[in-house]
């Protein structure tokens, strides 16, 4: 009865959150889908896929619909909408950074901050109304998926995964003719310490004896996540404090997709690559939030025939006491290349 009860909840808040959104989808007003302002990973696994099919599923025209992100991700919705607004016109990192820390990098309530950026998108607009496709609703609808209580076949249904192009932005340096692009930050699936640093430098060192490495370490604080300094001697270049907010995902995406293949934490733009057609090495010590999440990876992948895509547990080489460094060689490496 316990069972049949839990089922029961499940259900119902699922029967409300498409209530709402056929609420939002109804009529013929513009549809402003965001402000998104949370995690990366989120977005392109989870949000824009989602989106696409709410616009399948109902019968939405892209003139109908405005996106409204950060960061220059408007090629990530291809010819999802007709309109992107960005959303360091309207706010800045410490806004975004501050929404961070008070616990709202999620999006899972409407903050004040969402509030002024759908006032600023629609004014900047000229219209007079928008209804809202706000990210919580996202949240709230695959809230039972990765709390354990529907399975992947709900992701599936309700999703619509496509290749990703990446926008043709102009780049603050001059990119390596062959080059690997490495993003590594802390988080609770690559969490800090003295041995995983060392791990990590290791790493890079290995991969800058065989290739230039470009780092995506943007500098700008816009979340609870912190770069790894694992910039070194050698052919290791780094793009800290070289992007501007309007266009460092812009910028970022552009470089992944030139590169010989993807190295970074697994999250954030370790789901990005995949979809670049980039062949992407993700590293973490603790997969214990990740479950869910390279389930679906996995499995877009495979559908969408995208390059490697193998997931390293570096915490096996932990705890065999092993030591990844540059007389290695990174064979991996070659073989993801």
């Amino acid at each position: 009865m316990r069972s049949v009860g839990d089922r029961w909840s499940v259900i119902r808040a699922e029967w409300d959150v498409e209530r709402e959104l056929e609420r939002v989808v109804a009529g013929d007003a513009p549809i402003l889908v965001g402000p998104w302002i949370s995690e990366v990973g989120y977005e392109v696994l989870y949000w824009v896929p989602f989106l696409r099919w709410v616009a399948a599923a109902y019968r939405i025209p892209a003139e109908r619909l405005v996106v409204m992100s950060r960061g220059g991700t408007a090629s990530w919705y291809g010819s999802l909408a007709a309109q992107y607004v960005e959303v360091f016109d309207h706010a800045s990192p410490a806004d975004l950074a501050r929404e961070a820390a008070a616990g709202r990098l999620k999006q899972r309530d409407v903050s004040d901050l969402d509030r002024r950026l759908v006032a600023a998108a629609t004014s900047h607009l000229g219209l007079r109304e928008v209804n809202v496709l706000h990210p919580s609703l996202m949240f709230r609808w695959f809230a039972p998926f990765w709390s354990g209580h529907e399975g992947t076949g709900f992701v599936d249904r309700h999703t619509r995964f496509s290749r990703i192009d990446a926008a043709d932005v102009s780049l603050p340096l001059a990119l390596p003719s062959d080059y690997v692009a490495l993003k590594l930050y802390t988080a609770r699936a690559l969490p800090d310490g003295p041995v995983v640093r060392a791990q990590l430098q290791g790493l890079v060192a290995a991969l800058a004896e065989r290739w230039p490495v470009v780092l995506l370490d943007t500098g700008l604080l816009v979340d609870d996540h912190a770069d790894y300094d694992v910039a070194g001697p050698g052919r290791v270049v780094s793009l800290s404090g070289r992007l501007d907010p309007r266009t460092n995902l812009a910028a970022q995406t552009r470089i992944i997709a030139g590169a010989r293949f993807f190295v970074g934490t697994c999250g954030s733009l370790a789901w990005l690559a995949p979809m670049l057609g980039v062949a992407t090495l993700p590293v973490f010590t603790d997969d214990s939030f990740l479950h869910a999440h390279l389930h679906v990876a996995r499995r877009v992948y495979q559908r969408l025939a995208t390059p490697r895509f193998s997931p390293v547990d570096l915490s096996g080489v932990l705890d065999a006491g092993l030591a990844i460094t540059a007389s290695d060689r990174l064979h991996a490496g070659a073989r993801l290349s």
